[in-house]
């Protein structure tokens, strides 16, 4: 049967203020355990939340990119249960009165650009860290003990929720990735899920087409974006297997386990009527100004998606995402604006690595030179942060094309390794890398890259 993969994702990311969301404790990674506490996060009787004004308006920024309207009142709600984590017994957090919704974020692809539908984002305090002691990669299960650092409690957390709209772990590996890149750029969080500053869960359900939803499993504690697809995929697998033996899907929330690559059930999966949600009454309602909200709006950059869109005209889509999910596209704009042309640009930028304050005017004219050596390249891009940097004295070193005086270097070199050229001949293509490494190790490294690869192919033909 062709089965259809749904996926709605729920992601959560530290915002990096200097103090945590309902109290004046500085926040922080990696410190001593317990050392960043005061009554309000260990819920001592008699203390009372006070917001942090900059969370707010960060989520209100995070859900302008994400295309979601702002609501002119959000309601912060109490919601309960009980865990080691959570000393006062509820999480303050938002319920049906959120601070964005309804968004829509676009994921740029080769035949088609995917809009995912937002449902919310919105803000609430983190839970404390538990620490299962002896367990598998620290896991509860096999553990002898846990333990709890209240460092992180109280650490202003965004949550985003997607609609149902993912067809695949690879759609979700990609979006997450440039939700990712969004949230670094806004300047409002790290990011980083080895650090835990962003984490994932994943709502994964299959159906036949023309179904309405089937019932959906939530898997939780993956640290990695491959790991996130994996874990897609498996429980895609595991649930096909479960509907196509007549047997019932059981909603549930589970562990996956890269290593064994596995499943194993964590829980029952929660409702919102478990956690018995009401309001806050220790805080009044969020009344975010319009003036705030639009100014917010115009500080809004250009953002991942939109800009992985203009590249592709020039670079095609592969290259686009891989230009601006990394840190080399400010050098490539430069590049270009220098007039270098842009797979040129891309090339350069990719392949050599650029100081963020290089002259990239000068350093085009290095580009934009054919013949120089690889050697004078790399020791001019070292070079091009350097005050009053010149390409002049890079642009002697010129390289060695002269088809006549390097003929009789490569004939020398193949008449030296006669197995490798048999080789060759029988189908390993790939030595052609060698032939053009000993070319360039007999010139020091002064031989043109290109005219070498087409004379030897063409000797070896031969």
């Amino acid at each position: 049967m062709s089965w259809e993969t749904v996926v709605g994702l729920e992601i959560h990311a530290h915002l990096k203020t200097r103090t945590k969301m309902f109290c004046r404790c500085e926040t922080g990674f990696g410190e001593p355990p317990n050392t960043r506490t005061c009554p309000v996060c260990l819920a001592h009787p008699g203390t009372l939340p006070v917001p942090n004004r900059r969370a707010v308006e960060w989520t209100v920024k995070l859900g302008l990119a994400l295309g979601c309207d702002i609501p002119a009142r959000a309601v912060f709600h109490r919601k309960n249960y009980f865990y080691p984590d959570l000393p006062k017994g509820y999480q303050i957090s938002q319920y049906d009165e959120p601070l964005c919704v309804d968004g829509r974020f676009v994921v740029p692809g080769e035949e088609r650009d995917l809009e995912i539908g937002i449902v919310r984002a919105h803000l609430e305090e983190d839970a404390a860290k538990t620490v299962h002691v002896a367990g598998a990669g620290g896991r509860i299960v096999g553990a002898t003990r846990s333990l709890v650092d209240f460092n992180r409690g109280g650490t202003p957390l965004v949550e985003i929720v997607t609609q149902p709209d993912l067809r695949s772990a690879e759609e979700a590996r990609r979006f997450l990735q440039l939700l990712r890149q969004t949230i670094v750029e806004l300047g409002i969080s790290d990011a980083e899920m080895e650090k835990g500053t962003l984490r994932c869960d994943a709502n994964v359900s299959v159906r036949l087409p023309g179904e309405d939803y089937r019932t959906r499993w939530e898997l939780k504690n993956m640290n990695s974006f491959s790991f996130i697809a994996r874990g897609i995929d498996a429980a895609v697998r595991a649930q096909i297997a479960l509907h196509e033996a007549g047997e019932e899907v059981v909603q549930e929330t589970y562990d996956y386990d890269a290593d064994a690559d596995t499943l194993t059930p964590h829980r029952s999966k929660e409702e919102a009527e478990d956690y018995r949600y009401f309001p806050e009454p220790d805080l009044v309602p969020v009344e975010p100004a319009r003036e705030l909200v639009e100014r917010l709006r115009a500080e809004l950059p250009e953002l991942p998606w939109a800009r992985i869109g203009r590249h592709a005209g020039e670079l095609g889509m592969a290259d686009a995402w891989a230009l601006v999910m990394t840190e080399r596209e400010a050098s490539y704009d430069g590049l270009v604006e220098a007039d270098v042309e842009p797979r040129a640009a891309f090339n350069f930028a990719m392949n050599q690595s650029i100081p963020p304050n290089a002259d990239l005017r000068e350093l085009a004219r290095v580009v934009k030179e054919p013949d120089l050596t690889r050697a004078g390249i790399e020791r001019a891009v070292a070079a091009s942060a350097n005050p009053g940097f010149t390409a002049d004295e890079f642009l002697a070193e010129k390289s060695v094309s002269d088809t006549a005086e390097l003929e009789p270097l490569i004939e020398r070199i193949l008449a030296a390794n006669p197995g490798q050229v048999e080789a060759y001949r029988g189908g390993k293509e790939g030595l052609l890398g060698f032939f053009v490494g000993q070319a360039m190790k007999e010139t020091g490294g002064k031989a043109n890259p290109k005219v070498l690869n087409e004379l030897i192919r063409e000797k070896l033909k031969a």
